[in-house]
């Protein structure tokens, strides 16, 4: 085939042919974005979660949540530094917040500078303006409180 008799121009093929390129763009650009926005959502789930065992009283299964543990009453020893009797104290009807009746999750970020091995969770405890943070690591998703400062180097990610 030379350039002189090269195939007849179809612009039934080629209007066919831009659709597909540009649906492929498109359903590209919107799994990146619909994945940007839930980066975070296994990290807000299990802070969902625990909140969820806090609002119904179950501790135990809060304090589970918390060690990423859900036998943590076969073996309490292991956990030295935060003992159930604390978390309690800390999370129970005596808490800062009283008994916990209601909570919202307000969003996730990273502490400043990124690249830490977890997120913080930001949620609503009892419709008060002051929020609570969580610490929810991305590895083994046990929580604990915030490694960064919230009113400085927290960063929302949504």
């Amino acid at each position: 085939m030379s350039l002189l008799n090269a195939p007849e121009y179809d612009p039934v093929r080629e209007r066919r042919r831009t659709i597909r390129i540009v649906s492929v763009i498109v359903l590209v650009l919107v799994t990146i974005i619909v994945v940007w926005v839930n980066r975070f959502w296994p990290e807000e789930h299990k802070a969902d979660k625990f909140f969820s065992a806090i609002v119904r009283k179950n501790f135990e299964q809060a304090y589970g949540l918390w060690m990423s543990d859900p036998r943590w009453q076969q073996h309490p020893e292991k956990y030295p530094k935060y003992k159930f009797g604390e978390f309690y104290r800390d999370w129970g009807p005596g808490s800062e917040w009283g008994q916990i009746k209601a909570y919202k999750i307000a969003g996730a970020g990273e502490c400043h500078g990124g690249g830490g091995s977890g997120v913080v969770v930001k949620v609503i405890v009892n419709d008060r303006a002051t929020p609570t943070m969580v610490w929810v690591e991305k590895g083994d998703k046990s929580m604990s409180f915030p490694p960064c400062e919230p009113d400085q180097d927290f960063i929302i990610g949504q």
